[in-house]
């Protein structure tokens, strides 16, 4: 297949470094001293046993014109928009778009009979921007499970995972899904094709729409919020709103709320992406993890209180950081006396 992934940071670079390693025709879409280092030097994957390669891959700063057969949009949901329409103009009618963001997708509410079917979701998709420039018929979902991290530039390093799970959004079985999938398996993924695609989505939001709000707010570890009771409560009570919402729009769990949790704290000391973000001075993915649950809960007509609070709450912090052009991180006695 001939790809291209926009937003080809530690995500992006360990697809693009997998594909191309299984004769993918690949393009990475990065910028800034990540891309000079991609186009100098080659990708560099450091692998979950330690063991490190390079790969020359091609990179560019922005899509470069031509017929792709998938574009995967591999960067934080914030921002989709600001690439859309330089992807709408490299689109056929066979190009298939994935969507590999966290949280609730920009089209949610697409190909979803019920009432709500082709309701915008204003905290993803502001002013429809996005949905106005890629074509509902392009569209892909997946949930993205690895870890990775980018070391240095050009140097990603997968810390554990395997799994892409993808759907079309409609639920039906296609060629092109299908092609995808093997597309992935080849290059060393578990890539199952859903049949529910927003069920997945919920599975893997419920925990992250507390757990990573709350460790931004704290600086606390998932181990640290999983065993602290009241910060337990919190996250269980945040998650019950939710499982209230995606119940209300029909979505059926598939796992209990505390195997959930109980998940979560098994990973053990893991700062969470938005405790990263605060601490690097990054911008949040606060909308698609939170601020879309509870506009999801207006539009399904369940009230969502606690989500509301933590929402505000993390929502003052990132604009108090981002009005400052701040981070904040906190210093350790180690780091006081060295």
């Amino acid at each position: 297949m001939k790809i291209a992934i926009i937003g080809a940071g530690a995500i992006g670079g360990l697809l693009g470094f997998r594909l191309s390693a299984a004769d993918h025709d690949v393009t990475l879409v990065a910028r800034g001293a990540h891309l000079a280092a991609l186009q100098d030097r080659g990708t560099t994957l450091i692998d979950e046993s330690g063991e490190t390669a390079t790969r020359k891959v091609n990179a560019a700063d922005h899509l470069p014109a031509g017929r792709y057969d998938a574009v995967i949009l591999a960067m934080k949901a914030h921002q989709v928009a600001d690439v859309v329409e330089g992807v709408a103009a490299a689109l056929s009618d066979d190009t298939i778009v994935v969507t590999a963001q966290n949280g609730i997708p920009w089209w949610y509410f697409q190909k979803l009979a019920g009432p709500h079917e082709g309701s915008r979701v204003e905290s993803v998709d502001p002013g429809g921007i996005i949905s106005s420039h890629l074509p509902i018929a392009n569209i892909v979902g997946s949930v993205v499970y690895p870890a990775a991290e980018i070391v240095s530039p050009g140097v990603i390093k997968h810390v554990e995972g395997n799994r892409f799970s993808i759907g079309e959004i409609d639920g039906s079985d296609t060629p092109r899904i299908r092609a995808l999938s093997e597309a992935l398996r080849e290059s060393g993924f578990k890539a199952p094709v859903l049949a529910d695609i927003r069920t997945e989505i919920w599975t893997k939001l419920w925990g992250n729409l507390s757990l990573n709000p709350i460790s931004a707010l704290t600086h606390a570890t998932l181990v640290d919020i999983c065993q602290d009771p009241p910060a337990r409560a919190l996250v269980t009570r945040m998650m019950q709103e939710a499982q209230s919402v995606a119940e209300t729009l029909g979505v059926r769990f598939r796992v209990s709320l505390e195997k959930r949790i109980a998940g979560a704290e098994a990973v053990g000391a893991h700062k969470t992406s938005m405790l990263q973000d605060v601490e690097a001075g990054k911008q949040i993915e606060l909308d698609a993890l939170v601020g879309s649950v509870a506009e999801l809960g207006r539009i399904a007509g369940v009230p969502t209180p606690t989500i509301d609070g933590v929402y505000a709450l993390a929502n003052l912090l990132a604009a108090t950081l981002r009005n400052q052009g701040g981070s904040l991180k906190l210093q350790t006695k180690s780091d006081r006396t060295s």
